[in-house]
């Protein structure tokens, strides 16, 4: 079967979208809907694709069977709710919305239609991520006691939108837009999820009226125990996570690899071939389409997500820790 696909938003991700689907046979790119005509059109004669300034029209018109959306945070439940209405199946961009509420009328209007919804969360589909995952499942290094998450990078640049410095509109700062990342990839590559969280929080930024960074310490549905440490303030680069066994240690550095410890040095582990991230979501949502099942990285899984980070900002804000429901 074939599927036409439709993006809502003419942003930086949304090539990396058209590459993925110019990689898969069953689908085809017809349109982009940006509010701004010139980013559509750019895309429009890049990837030989329609260009509109209103999504409503432009899914009205072209009928897409799935539709991508990656717009600003604020837009997610108003675009998604409305897609699902004309029976669009979705890949909604992380974060999936502003909070649990939002998550539940998306997941609402998702059911109601019978459509089949993944949210982009693509640390399940990084290759190093999926061979820590096989290396924690296969028991190798012993039992799994600890995880240390660690990113800092500039998060105030004079090149990202105004947008992410608003709490309205995006949420929250690094812990929403970066932080979502980390409970991501500690929840795949664990297989549990977020059980209680204590978190403080600083805002030292240079704009706006969002967090800058954040220290949350968790544990998981088994047990295990991980502290995040995320900073957007000027600084060193870093982005790794380190997994602490019983008989060695792992490290992940995001975009270079897996690293494997189990004679106190590291040694870097050959990573299994695979197809681009941005491939195997579309895969992802394409095999829950034709099964009914829902996606790796499904709708009710992505809640969870906006759940953890809900609960770090109350951790924050009310001094003590915070208990999710687990179900």
């Amino acid at each position: 079967m074939s599927y036409k696909a439709a993006i809502i938003g003419g942003g930086i991700i949304s090539r990396n979208h058209l590459d993925a689907i110019r990689q898969l046979p069953e689908m085809t790119a017809v349109a982009v809907a940006d509010p701004d005509l010139s980013k559509g059109t750019t895309l429009a004669q890049e990837y030989a694709i329609t260009p509109y300034t209103d999504y409503r029209e432009m899914v009205l018109v072209e009928k897409p069977d799935i539709v991508v959306i990656a717009v600003p945070h604020y837009l997610h439940r108003e675009i998604a709710v409305w897609c699902c209405s004309k029976g669009c199946h979705l890949l909604l961009e992380k974060p999936m919305a502003l909070n649990v509420k939002e998550c539940d009328e998306i997941l609402e209007a998702a059911e109601s239609a019978g459509i089949t919804l993944l949210v982009g969360h693509t640390q399940h589909y990084l290759p190093a991520n999926i061979q820590a995952k096989k290396l924690i499942q296969r028991g190798e290094l012993g039992e799994l006691i600890a995880i240390q998450d660690t990113r800092h990078l500039h998060y105030y640049k004079d090149d990202r939108p105004d947008w992410f410095f608003e709490k309205a509109k995006s949420g929250g700062g690094i812990m929403m837009n970066l932080g979502a990342h980390s409970i991501d990839k500690i929840q795949f590559i664990t297989g549990s999820r977020v059980a209680r969280i204590r978190a403080a929080l600083s805002y030292y930024g240079s704009k706006g009226d969002v967090e800058g960074s954040g220290m949350v310490f968790l544990q998981t549905t088994d047990g295990l125990s991980a502290t995040i440490v995320q900073s957007g303030y000027e600084g060193v680069s870093v982005d790794t996570t380190d997994l602490i066994f019983t008989q060695g240690m792992a490290r992940l550095i995001s975009g270079k690899g897996l690293w494997i410890s189990r004679n106190g040095q590291y040694e870097q582990s050959p990573l299994e071939v695979q197809e681009d991230p941005f491939v195997l979501q579309f895969r992802d949502l394409l095999e829950g389409i034709n099964s009914g099942q829902e996606p790796e990285s499904s709708g009710a899984y992505a809640r969870t997500v906006i759940a953890a980070i809900e609960a770090i900002y109350a951790s924050d804000a009310q001094g003590g820790e915070q208990f999710l429901e687990t179900i």
